[in-house]
């Protein structure tokens, strides 16, 4: 059994019997092992006592024997003639489900795969297994954390490319398409999400899709993106001036700016998540802009992009070293434009480090 799995078995204690799940970042925590959600459903199956078993399609079965971390699998699999169902009864026979607690991800199992368990193990009780699985991940070893920093390094590099390349004229799409093929020559492995480019009114939308609207002078140009390492990620957003900017516009560059810093500044071993949110909220809100930050300041990063821990008010949660998350105040304008600093950061003895590196600083391109 792998280390990590030992470890969650060790949490599991008597609050649950086993944990089952799907493909995702958590399966691939644990296992290393990297499945596709699809119509063959893949249940990974870690009972508090007992071998971990794994429900599989048999033509993927053959990659339990060739992962990086071998795993001493029960393997039940199945062919595309005779489908799942009886592979999955005889692994919850196997494991005992029946009438046991079963810990599963709100956010990931399907009901296909929920509804298989539970009509082969009758009585089964659903818990969920978030809290478990995020004391597992939420702080980073030095291998996690290197391929992080090689993340970042990726995105930085490809940002610099692009910004030669854009000119007014040119799309958002086509902005975007330029930064992802750098991405990918610069060694990203698939992209954790789509890259968000928005120009001129679309900025003042945190999550607008890449659109036909051509660049002008005079525009912000907010990018949001990132690369992966081993899928690991990075997550980071800078905004610039196309040409001249109205005096507003620049000033509120400067306050997002020095909100990023004071969030930064105030994280460090022992620091509730919340006291970095109003850090950064407080310089906003100083400055007379307080409802136009409409997002928390950040949310963890690693595996998936967002994960704990979450930099909002109401969360008391500690910050501990190794922990890493993103630091993104931001001011949204409805009609004029919007500005965000984004940094991704982990937390050391001494702080906050800063895994970003790339110019704050309002920069004019084009």
């Amino acid at each position: 059994m792998s280390l990590r799995i030992q470890r969650l078995v060790e949490r599991m204690g008597a609050a649950v019997d086993c944990v089952a799940l799907v493909p995702g970042p958590n399966m691939v925590y644990l296992t290393e092992l990297h499945f596709h959600l699809s119509e063959r459903p893949v249940i990974a199956f870690f009972p508090v006592s007992g071998q971990p078993a794994l429900l599989v399609p048999t033509l993927e079965a053959v990659k339990t024997e060739h992962a990086p971390q071998p795993i001493d699998w029960r393997l039940f699999d199945y062919s595309d003639e005779s489908g799942p169902d009886a592979a999955c009864a005889r692994a919850c026979a196997a494991l005992g489900l029946s009438g046991k607690r079963l810990a599963v991800e709100r956010l990931t199992m399907r009901v296909l795969e929920l509804e298989m368990v539970q009509r082969d193990a009758p009585g089964v009780q659903v818990a969920p297994a978030e809290a478990l699985l995020a004391e597992l991940r939420v702080t980073k070893d030095a291998d996690e954390l290197a391929q992080m920093c090689q993340a970042v390094a990726i995105a930085e590099a490809a940002l610099t490319r692009t910004l030669g390349t854009i000119r007014p004229g040119m799309t958002e799409q086509e902005v975007a398409a330029e930064l992802t093929m750098n991405l990918l020559r610069g060694g990203s492995g698939a992209l954790p999400f789509e890259s968000i480019v928005q120009s001129g009114p679309n900025s003042a939308s945190p999550h607008a899709t890449p659109s036909s609207r051509r660049l002008a002078p005079g525009d912000l140009l907010l990018i949001d993106y990132g690369a992966t390492v081993g899928g690991y990620a990075s997550d980071i957003t800078r905004t610039f001036a196309l040409g001249g900017l109205a005096p507003e516009l620049v000033e509120v560059h400067e306050i997002v700016q020095a909100a990023n810093a004071a969030g930064r500044a105030a994280a460090g071993p022992g620091v509730p998540c919340q006291e970095v949110d109003r850090a950064a909220r407080r310089v906003i809100e100083e400055a007379g802009y307080g409802k136009y930050f409409i997002h928390r300041t950040g949310h963890g990063l690693g595996l998936e992009t967002h994960e704990p821990p979450y930099i909002v008010e109401g969360n008391a949660q500690r910050l501990e070293v190794g922990m890493t998350f993103t630091v993104e105040p931001g001011i949204y304008l409805p009609g004029r434009g919007g500005v965000r600093v984004e940094d991704d950061v982990v937390i050391t003895a001494d702080g906050c480090e800063s895994l970003t590196t790339f110019e704050r600083r309002l920069q004019t391109i084009g």
